[in-house]
């Protein structure tokens, strides 16, 4: 299962940055594709982030199609970097990250950094954040970094949401 997400991942991106074209999901479309959940598509270049981007909840009718648009978007519109180039493509490393319905969080003791992911909401800013990342110990820190995200100043009432993920590499 985990190498189905990733290669539609690198097929996407490969199609789109060489030659323009948005591919189809796969057909039939495999039982692990076909529900629906928000996904996160991030690329790493010589061990250091090169695009992350997602949905927390699904946008697309199936999880081949949420992948093939997140997989675009990471690879030519994460504001943080310039678009992926043709030279780069090979040389990506590619995880998925598919996310379980968020549900609220009425303590910081709900939390854990490596288990769950949060979305950190004021008003109609909101920060994210996947979990288990390099350097995120806490769950105070996981919030520190969505307050960021999101542009929440410290003392902005906040509701917190969690999900788990299913990763793959």
């Amino acid at each position: 299962m985990s190498s189905s997400f990733v290669e539609l991942a690198r097929q996407t991106i490969t199609a789109y940055i060489n030659d323009g074209k948005i591919i189809d999901p796969p057909s039939p479309l495999p039982d692990e594709m076909k529900e629906q959940s928000g996904v996160f598509v991030s690329l790493h270049k010589k061990g250091g982030l090169r695009g992350c981007i997602g949905t927390f909840l699904p946008t697309q009718d199936n999880i081949a199609e949420e992948i093939i648009a997140n997989a675009i978007s990471a690879s030519t519109k994460d504001p943080r970097f310039p678009p992926v180039t043709k030279e780069e493509v090979p040389e990506l490393e590619i995880s998925v990250d598919v996310l379980s319905k968020p549900e609220p969080v009425l303590d910081i003791r709900q939390l854990d950094a490596k288990k769950y992911g949060i979305i950190v909401s004021s008003g109609g800013r909101r920060g994210l954040l996947l979990p288990d990342l390099e350097g995120v110990e806490s769950p105070e820190q996981q919030i520190a970094i969505c307050r960021q995200k999101g542009w929440i100043d410290d003392t902005d009432p906040i509701t917190i949401e969690r999900f788990q993920v299913r990763r793959f590499h």
